[in-house]
């Protein structure tokens, strides 16, 4: 969102993201002046630098969207991310700007630990706020200190996404962007690849790929759609791949992370030592465990009915499910996939 901010005001940034932003078709570029945008994470840089990729960068302007314990392989527990958090915060000059919402308990932890750069806040009680006009979040104002400075007008969908929206307009009226700006180009921002993407409609069955892999990110983008299309059927098919997945980390916050679903097909990786069937049955969504690709296809596919919505989740390739489930949807219904 903020590469494409800044591309709107003609500042030409460069940007490395993890994903492919629609708006420019690319993850990364050079760009042609001195504004790069970075898409950071906690995980470590190498095997030989166990310190946490984002410490390299050392940001004029930072954002810290939220912070929950993750990458299990790597961090003992949330604290030790904290750590790592706390050495980024040190490296963000006096005169730069620290971005973060103040309800994330774990975030403003970090900042107690010592913060010596000027910050500013969002969301419920921060400086910047969204003052949502359609409550899927497809309209909203923006406000600074209780003041309206923009407002947007998007397709996206999930509290995460209007907060996510909040940030970059905030970073990039740090580097001298207007709030209006940066809210009409909001308005044009097309989304990225993989996240809550659309692959295509068969017969009023709406197939979405999303990266979702961790309970949070999963139960925001199912609350996120279910809030666009009402009572119309969600199906949710979700591949646990993530290492902190399979190591069970979070199996005790997966059956409640898709209660706004109306029914999930889990698929139980040969490599996962844990069964899924013990953990899913408690949620509120009709839940089914299936180890077999083949099978999960046939699965979904008694399950779809028109005006429904499948949302396929994983961080992988998933056997190729995605577009096999397209083309064998379209098959029995004996048409062609409709691009949306």
């Amino acid at each position: 969102m903020l590469a494409w901010i800044l591309e709107y005001a003609d500042m030409a940034p460069g940007f490395l993201i993890g994903g492919v932003p629609k708006n420019f078709g690319v993850s990364a570029r050079m760009g042609e002046t001195p504004f790069f945008v970075v898409e950071a994470d906690e995980y470590d840089t190498a095997f030989f630098d166990k310190r946490s990729k984002f410490v390299h960068y050392r940001p004029r302007t930072l954002v810290l969207n939220n912070l929950e314990f993750d990458h299990a392989d790597i961090f003992a527990d949330l604290a030790a991310i904290q750590t790592q958090f706390h050495h980024l915060v040190r490296t963000v000059p006096a005169e730069g700007l620290i971005i973060y919402p103040r309800a994330d308990n774990n975030l403003a932890a970090v900042i107690d630990q010592g913060c010596w750069t000027p910050l500013a806040t969002t969301g419920k009680d921060g400086q910047w706020l969204a003052n949502l006009q359609v409550k899927d979040g497809s309209q909203f104002d923006v406000l600074l200190d209780g003041e309206k400075a923009g407002e947007v007008a998007w397709d996206q969908s999930g509290d995460h996404s209007v907060a996510n929206a909040l940030v970059a307009v905030a970073a990039a009226r740090h580097v001298g962007v207007a709030t209006d700006i940066a809210c009409r180009a909001l308005s044009e921002f097309a989304g990225v690849k993989r996240r809550m993407e659309c692959l295509g409609e068969v017969g009023g069955v709406r197939v979405y790929d999303d990266f979702a892999h961790h309970p949070t990110a999963i139960a925001t983008t199912l609350q996120g759609l279910r809030k666009k299309v009402g009572t119309e059927k969600i199906i949710a098919v979700i591949e646990p791949r993530s290492n902190t997945m399979k190591l069970g980390i979070h199996k005790q916050n997966l059956a409640t992370a898709t209660d706004d679903a109306d029914q999930v097909l889990w698929f139980q990786p040969s490599e996962l030592d844990w069964s899924l069937s013990d953990i899913v049955a408690s949620g509120r969504a009709s839940a089914q465990v299936i180890d077999n690709i083949d099978e999960l296809i046939t699965s979904t596919l008694a399950a779809t009915k028109t005006d429904c919505h499948v949302v396929i989740m994983s961080n992988g390739g998933f056997g190729g499910f995605h577009h096999r489930f397209l083309d064998a949807l379209a098959d029995g219904r004996q048409t062609q996939v409709k691009k949306v």
